[in-house]
């Protein structure tokens, strides 16, 4: 056993670049393991670095200067941000009060609807289990209502940190697209003299990395907006609210898509019944999915589609469970990362058989 540990060991760890690597990943992830509460804002401006960071190439190669740029294209993303924070924030926050507000009716009506169940099947469904899965519904939806009513202190606190944290953020991201260039060449003097697996590596992530973040928006706003138009044309209760919990339901793999169909189906049953509008939305909500999966997902996560969907939702697994929202958001680079160190990674027997040629 010793001798396969050892023949492992020298097989895998014989290359200095292997090691470096090997070090930096080690590195990375206690980092951001123990200090990942603590970093959050610094991950929320690097996301909107590398989403802001193609405009300001773009307009820098038109002749702007990089600091320039980066205010320009910094001030009209705020100026933006803050447009569609006036015109959907106030709406939103009204469907999700009238929502809260209503959940004890559609509890009602569910009530009603499931208890015709045992007279209907009387040897398929039985009434007593229904009625716990009725009061345990119960006790969870108004305890959500309750929480989505309820204004505190502390909510008031939080707000008065999130605009600290947006100030701060701003700040970061405009020094990131402004000194990029100087970022990147000093955070490489603290990399490892044989490095030049992990630079290898290192410039095929942030390459995917650049694409997955303005993908990910894309398919967001293309998603959502989607959604809306159609939630809209079916005359369907809190159109933007459910429009908004589909559209960011597509930051998680294949879960979020079936996590986002419950409300969508609920809202739309207590609103038609089993009636031909309520299939007619089950159909359009299914063709949305089907085409954000099978067209919009290929174009423009190309690299992430060689993945396995099983290798995709064991990464929003792990990572999800290691750093929350971040691990998951970043589920799919992470997996590729993995994929492109088990690529690179040098082997003893490579070297050989390239020894021989």
């Amino acid at each position: 056993m010793l001798d396969v540990l050892k023949h492992w060991y020298r097989q895998r760890f014989s290359d200095p670049g292997a090691v470096a690597l090997f070090l930096s990943l080690l590195f990375g992830f206690v980092v951001v393991y123990f200090l990942g509460h603590i970093l959050a804002p610094f991950f929320a401006a690097v996301v909107m670095a590398y989403l802001l960071d193609w405009p300001v190439s773009r307009m820098e190669r038109l002749g702007l200067t990089r600091w320039l740029a980066a205010s320009v294209v910094q001030l009209l993303f705020a100026i933006v941000v803050v447009l569609s924070l006036i015109s959907i924030v106030p709406t939103f926050l009204s469907q999700t009060a009238n929502l809260a507000r209503e959940i004890p009716t559609m509890i009602s009506r569910s009530q009603e609807l499931l208890l015709t169940l045992p007279e209907q099947y009387p040897e398929l469904v039985d009434v007593t289990l229904v009625q716990s899965v009725l009061d345990d519904l119960r006790a969870r939806l108004l305890g959500s209502a309750d929480a989505i009513l309820s204004v505190s202190l502390s909510s008031l606190t939080n707000a008065a940190v999130l605009m600290v944290y947006l100030i701060l953020v701003s700040v970061l991201v405009f020094f990131m697209l402004k000194d990029k260039r100087a970022l990147m060449h000093s955070a490489s003097h603290f990399l490892p003299r044989n490095r030049e697996l992990v630079s290898r590596v290192w410039h095929e992530m942030n390459v995917q990395i650049a694409n997955y973040v303005r993908g990910k928006v894309i398919e967001i706003l293309i998603v959502g907006s989607v959604s809306y138009l159609t939630f809209v044309l079916l005359d369907l209760r809190y159109p933007l609210l459910l429009a908004v919990l589909v559209g960011f339901s597509v930051l998680i793999p294949y879960i979020g898509a079936a996590a986002a169909t419950v409300p969508v189906a609920m809202v739309g049953l207590f609103q038609w019944g089993f009636t031909p509008p309520f299939f007619y939305l089950i159909v359009a909500y299914g063709i949305i999915q089907a085409l954000d999966g099978n067209v919009l997902v290929p174009i423009l996560f190309s690299e992430a589609v060689n993945l396995h969907p099983i290798a995709i939702i064991v990464a929003v697994l792990v990572f999800g469970g290691l750093w929350g929202f971040w691990g998951v958001f970043f589920a799919i680079p992470l997996a590729t990362l993995v994929k492109a160190v088990l690529n690179a990674w040098p082997r003893q027997d490579d070297a050989l058989s390239s020894s021989d040629i």
